[in-house]
C-alpha cells in the first residue's frame, strides 16, 4: 500500500510540470465555511491558514456516544512552485463529552488531537468559458448561458491519516484517504461542489462520503452557501445540512460563520462554527520573452527572474525575507513578450516594458 502510494506522488509530480493555467487569484480562495474543497489549487508562492472554532452537540445515545465536542479546526494549504498541485494538512483538537447510557446515565470529558491529515490534491481539467462581453451585436448571445459550464473542472485528492493522535482519537494506524473533487461554475456568482471520498482505507473505521455545496455571492464582500454531506460506515450512516455566510475583509482575509443540522445515526443534534481564513501573498507571475520572430530567449532578464521566482527554495525562505524596492530590474529594448499565465499583472516587468515603449514613442515625436 506504501509503495502505491509513493508510485501515485510521483506520478503527481511528474505531470504537475505541464501546468500551464494559473490557480492564483486576487483575493483569497477560502474552502470555508464549507467541509468541501474546491479542485483548484491557492496558486504558487501562496501560504493559506483556514481556521475554525466549532461547537457541537447531539442526543445521548445507548452505551458509549460522544454528544458534545468544542474544539479547533485548522487546514494548511500551499503549492510552492507547481500551480496545478496543492499540499495541504488538516490539524483538529477538541474536547469532548463522553457519555455512557444504560440504567444510568454517566459522562466525563475526554480532550486531546484528533484529526492530522497530510494530503495533496492535483487538477487534472480546467473548464474554461466563453468570455460574453466581447459579444456586442447580439443581446441574445451575449447573455445566453454557455452550455460549457454544465462540464466540471476536476481535481483528484491523495491523502494520509496520520495515527499521531491522542489515545481516545487513534484508529489503529496509518490509513489512506482518497477523492475526487469537482466544480461547476454555473454563473460567475454560483457554483457547485461536489466531493466524492474513500476515507480511512483498510481500517475498521473506513467510510465513503460525499459533499455537494452550493455558493453564491452577493457581492464582492458577501456570500453564502447550502451544503449538504452523507457519510457512510459499517455501522452507521451520518449526513448533516449547512449553511452559512462570508464576509470578505480585505484580498488576503476572510470571515465565516456556519451552522448546521447533524443526522449521526440514531442520534441529532446541531453544529455551529466561527472561523478565519487569511493567506501570506508572495505570488509571482512568470512572463516569457520573445524575439522580432516570435521565438523565445532562453537567456534573458525575464528568463532569469522566473527561474529565481520558481525556485523551490527561494519561496520558501520568501516568505522570511524583505524586498529590496531600491533594485532595478533590467530590459532590453525591441523584444515583445507575452504572459505565461492567464491573470493579468500591473507593475513589475510589465511597467517596466510599458515605460520603455512610451518614453520611445515621446522621443520619436
Amino acid at each position: 500500500m506504501k509503495k502505491n502510494l509513493l508510485n501515485v506522488f510521483y506520478l503527481l509530480f511528474l505531470l504537475s510540470f505541464s501546468s500551464t493555467y494559473s490557480q492564483y487569484t486576487e483575493v483569497i480562495n477560502s474552502n470555508k465555511p464549507g467541509f468541501s474543497e474546491s479542485p483548484y489549487s491557492v496558486g504558487t508562492g501562496v501560504y493559506q491558514f483556514e481556521s475554525n472554532i466549532f461547537f457541537r452537540n447531539t442526543s445521548i445515545e445507548p452505551t458509549f456516544s460522544r454528544p458534545q465536542s468544542l474544539g479547533l479546526d485548522l487546514l494548511f494549504r500551499t503549492s510552492f512552485f507547481l500551480e496545478k498541485l496543492e499540499l495541504n494538512t488538516q490539524i483538529s483538537y477538541q474536547r469532548d463529552k463522553v457519555a455512557f447510557k444504560n440504567v444510568f446515565t454517566s459522562s466525563y470529558f475526554d480532550h486531546g488531537l484528533s484529526k492530522l491529515t497530510i494530503g495533496a490534491k492535483y487538477l487534472l481539467f480546467q473548464q474554461e468559458y466563453e468570455d460574453k462581453t466581447k459579444e456586442v451585436r447580439s443581446w441574445k448571445r451575449r447573455h445566453a448561458f454557455d452550455t460549457k459550464r454544465l462540464i466540471p473542472s476536476v481535481a483528484i485528492y491523495l491523502g494520509v491519516n496520520t495515527d499521531f493522535l491522542s489515545e481516545g482519537y487513534k484508529t489503529g494506524g496509518i490509513t489512506p484517504k482518497v477523492g475526487v473533487l469537482l466544480q461547476n461554475n454555473l454563473s460567475n456568482d454560483f457554483n457547485i461542489i461536489t466531493n466524492v471520498y474513500y476515507d480511512k482505507i483498510g481500517s475498521e473505521f473506513s467510510e465513503i462520503s460525499y459533499i455537494i455545496t452550493g455558493t453564491y455571492n452577493f457581492s464582492d464582500q458577501w456570500s453564502t452557501f447550502f451544503e449538504n454531506q452523507g457519510a457512510f460506515q459499517k455501522k452507521q450512516t451520518n449526513s448533516n445540512l449547512g449553511t452559512g455566510l462570508a464576509y470578505l475583509y480585505n484580498r488576503n482575509l476572510q470571515i465565516n460563520a456556519s451552522a448546521r443540522l447533524l443526522l449521526e445515526g440514531k442520534s441529532q443534534g446541531y453544529y455551529a462554527s466561527l472561523g478565519v481564513s487569511y493567506r501570506i501573498n508572495r505570488h509571482q507571475d512568470s512572463y516569457i520573452e520573445l524575439d522580432d520572430d516570435g521565438n523565445e530567449l532562453k537567456d534573458s532578464p525575464i528568463s532569469e527572474y522566473n527561474k529565481k521566482q520558481g525556485s523551490f527554495f527561494s519561496r520558501i525562505f520568501s516568505v522570511f525575507k524583505k524586498k529590496d524596492k531600491t533594485k532595478k530590474k533590467r530590459t532590453r529594448p525591441k523584444r515583445t513578450r507575452k504572459k505565461a499565465s492567464t491573470k493579468k499583472k500591473k507593475g513589475g516587468l510589465f511597467g517596466l516594458f510599458r515605460k520603455k515603449e512610451k518614453k520611445k514613442k515621446e522621443t520619436d515625436n
